[in-house]
């Protein structure tokens, strides 16, 4: 799978660690338990996004584009990750935020990933509803023509078939520092909210049967997240002109998304605090937490074998900790 046909910007921070957690794996009876850090990428705080938006900034840029618009929740990881993506190369950032979630307070609607979209420039639209997210939208595009503005329009999440180019390359380099510690079998552990992670992981491991996919809904039921992966994977496939995968056998688990995205559960905060006090690692309540808590009963259950490498795939978000500071502050008894 050649990759270099496709535009692409180097946002720097690759490859992102991928080490062992032998306090927390001994704590969860996996003494092969390894974390591939997507949270420590050097820009924006990290996270997973910046992936994609390599390929999707590069395919701008190409076409000549000095605007970007996304869109997502109030407390959105991918609009912070664009933001300072845009702010690097220069380019006009507009964030069409929707409140989506049912929470409110300072903490959620001021602090987290909304104080840092406006330190990288972008200019936040706040919307109440997707009628409103609908006007903006518009409204934005016909500025931009009226000015004279090249726009470039990103998916929730950076979620299409280009998007996912950037986890087929990061399927690449999970295999190759596997491959470099002698690791001939191994599970990764991984999120599915927008499905561009899920799907380019499916779509890179295609032909490595022995680097397989668990995956933990964090915003949508299982139903609804197996036809967003195959519309994904089909995307991405022909993308690359490869056979799309198979998605039978795979295993998804919706059980940890609790009442519903964004909204954590008792175990979320559980596995939250489980992660920071042994590995010293910060995980989010949207998502990060929500796989971590996929993990810890995948564990308890005895889905994994007990020598299996287990790799828990690490996409970031600790800035909206701070947009859940109450329940955070009590998690961490302060």
């Amino acid at each position: 799978m050649n990759l270099d046909r496709f535009p692409r910007v180097d946002l720097g921070g690759h490859p992102t660690p991928l080490h062992p957690a032998p306090r927390l794996g001994e704590a969860l009876g996996l003494p092969n338990l390894l974390l591939k850090r997507d949270d420590v990428h050097p820009l924006g705080v990290g996270g997973n996004k910046l992936r994609k938006l390599e390929f999707l900034l590069g395919a701008a840029i190409e076409a000549g584009v000095d605007t970007v618009i996304t869109f997502g929740a109030l407390q959105t990881n991918h609009g912070r990750q664009t933001a300072a993506a845009c702010a690097k190369l220069g380019l006009r950032c507009e964030l069409v935020l929707t409140a989506k979630v049912p929470r409110d307070g300072d903490a959620y609607e001021r602090s987290g990933n909304v104080l840092l979209d406006h330190l990288f420039g972008a200019n936040v639209h706040v919307c109440r509803d997707g009628e409103e997210t609908g006007g903006t939208y518009d409204r934005l595009i016909t500025e931009a023509a009226a000015e004279g503005r090249k726009v470039a329009t990103f998916p929730v999440g950076g979620s299409d078939a280009v998007g996912a180019l950037g986890y087929v390359a990061a399927a690449h380099e999970i295999a190759g520092q596997l491959a470099d510690r002698g690791i001939t079998k191994a599970r990764l552990v991984v999120p599915h909210a927008s499905g561009g992670t899920s799907a380019g992981l499916l779509a890179g491991t295609a032909k490595l049967d022995w680097l397989t996919l668990d995956v933990a809904c964090v915003s949508h039921p299982v139903d609804e997240a197996l036809d967003n992966l195959a519309d994904l994977t089909t995307a991405v496939s022909v993308l690359l002109g490869i056979e799309p995968p198979s998605l039978e056998g795979l295993r998804i688990d919706d059980r940890a998304i609790g009442p519903g995205y964004g909204l954590p559960t008792p175990g979320t905060w559980d596995a939250v605090r489980l992660f920071g006090r042994t590995e010293g690692i910060a995980l989010d309540p949207v998502y990060t937490g929500k796989v971590a808590a996929m993990l810890v009963d995948w564990a308890a259950e005895g889905h994994f074998a007990a020598e299996e490498h287990v790799v828990f795939l690490h996409t970031g978000g600790l800035p909206g900790l701070y947009g859940y500071a109450p329940e955070f502050t009590g998690t961490v008894g302060g």
